[in-house]
């Protein structure tokens, strides 16, 4: 059984527990202080405040138990000054039975509560960890981080996406950004990643790749969207990157999607492609044609790929976030410290939380595999 909520109140260091001391010395004091005050001062209000406070922090039977408390301290008060069969403290017995009892009732709805909302964060992790999978560390001569945030909350997934599979001889990434936030977009979101990773099954390339995507999603929008639904209005903007092992390139599809950058000695270059396409979902702007461009990316380059959440968050000042600026101080980094100083640089950047869905995906290529090593088998991972 549980008898008090979280360790501790919201903002403070307090431990719940140690505050159930301060209405159970009411309780105790009332009627000792009575005992020996003069008879025209009443301590019995105070008693109200026991009761009420208790319900801010603890479990609906120990308010209940405080609120029975309450109520033996005013009839023990009122015995020992002869008042009990008085008006004026039925009334007061009357007020603070039913004080208790809409406290008590209280404290079950906000337990009820707090039992729903911990399965639905049970249920939005693993949503999460289906639809959105972990990313590898590594993916053949590649190292990988990732960082995810949602905009709404108490959810873990939104309207941004990331994937990484796993090619025979190179890895490919996919970043996306779903139009909307939230839980509104994971339908769209589930239809991208699950056409990603049934493209890679397929092992085709990466023009095939998207015109598979173009295909999947404009189905996948249609048939889940209802009769009468903005189906025609919703699209996904991302990046398709394949970064061969053999070849020092990365090679990428851009769909209306922030460009990524290249950290490269100190520099943030992002890779404008010359053709983009038009967004997922958008087919009919498009001549199915998708262009693929190369960019050197030699060993210990970084490629940081990103959704516009992180670049248009802003400061007090209502200044975007200059993203190429910081990155490339952490050039030299690895990904998983590339993603933790851009994390813990955008939470002091922006007041409060990001009221916008955000991924980033960093990647370095490092040395290839020791010569006779085993191959990692094809597969799809992430996203």
């Amino acid at each position: 059984m549980r008898w008090f909520g979280p360790a501790a109140l919201p903002g403070t260091r307090i431990p719940r527990q140690a505050l159930i001391a301060i209405p159970v010395l009411l309780v105790l004091a009332v009627p000792a202080i009575d005992h020996v005050t003069p008879a025209h001062v009443h301590l019995a209000p105070t008693l109200f405040v026991a009761a009420a406070m208790t319900a801010t922090f603890a479990s609906a039977l120990v308010t209940a138990l405080v609120g029975v408390g309450a109520v033996a301290a005013l009839i023990v008060a009122a015995l020992d000054r002869g008042t009990l069969a008085t008006e004026d403290v039925t009334v007061q017995l009357v007020a603070l039975t039913v004080l208790s009892g809409f406290m008590v009732l209280f404290c079950h709805l906000r337990e009820r509560y707090e039992r729903d909302l911990v399965r639905v964060r049970s249920i939005s992790k693993a949503t999460q960890r289906v639809v959105l999978r972990p990313l590898p560390e590594r993916s053949g001569p590649v190292s990988i981080a990732s960082a995810y945030h949602a905009a709404e909350a108490d959810t873990d997934l939104g309207g941004d996406l990331y994937a990484v599979t796993r090619a025979a001889d190179s890895t490919r990434l996919l970043i996306g950004d779903v139009r909307g936030k939230g839980l509104a977009s994971i339908s769209d979101t589930a239809i991208m990643l699950e056409a990603f990773r049934a493209s890679a099954r397929r092992r085709t390339s990466l023009q095939e790749m998207a015109a598979d995507l173009e295909e999947s999603i404009c189905w996948g929008m249609v048939e889940f969207s209802g009769a009468g639904v903005d189906a025609g209005e919703r699209f996904v903007t991302a990046v398709m990157v394949d970064i061969p092992d053999d070849e020092p390139v990365v090679r990428l599809i851009s769909l209306g999607h922030p460009p990524p950058l290249l950290l490269h000695h100190g520099k943030a270059s992002p890779l404008q492609v010359s053709n983009p396409a038009p967004p997922f979902g958008l087919g009919d702007l498009s001549d199915d044609s998708y262009a693929v461009e190369a960019f050197p990316f030699g060993m210990g380059d970084l490629l940081l790929l990103y959704t516009d959440g992180l670049t248009e968050a802003r400061n007090l000042d209502r200044t975007f976030y200059p993203l190429a600026q910081r990155a490339a101080a952490w050039s030299d980094c690895d990904p998983q410290a590339l993603i933790q100083k851009i994390a813990a640089d955008l939470a002091e950047y922006v007041p409060g939380a990001l009221c916008d869905d955000m991924a980033m995906i960093a990647v370095r290529r490092e040395k290839p595999p020791a010569a006779g090593a085993a191959s990692p088998a094809p597969r799809s991972t992430g996203g």
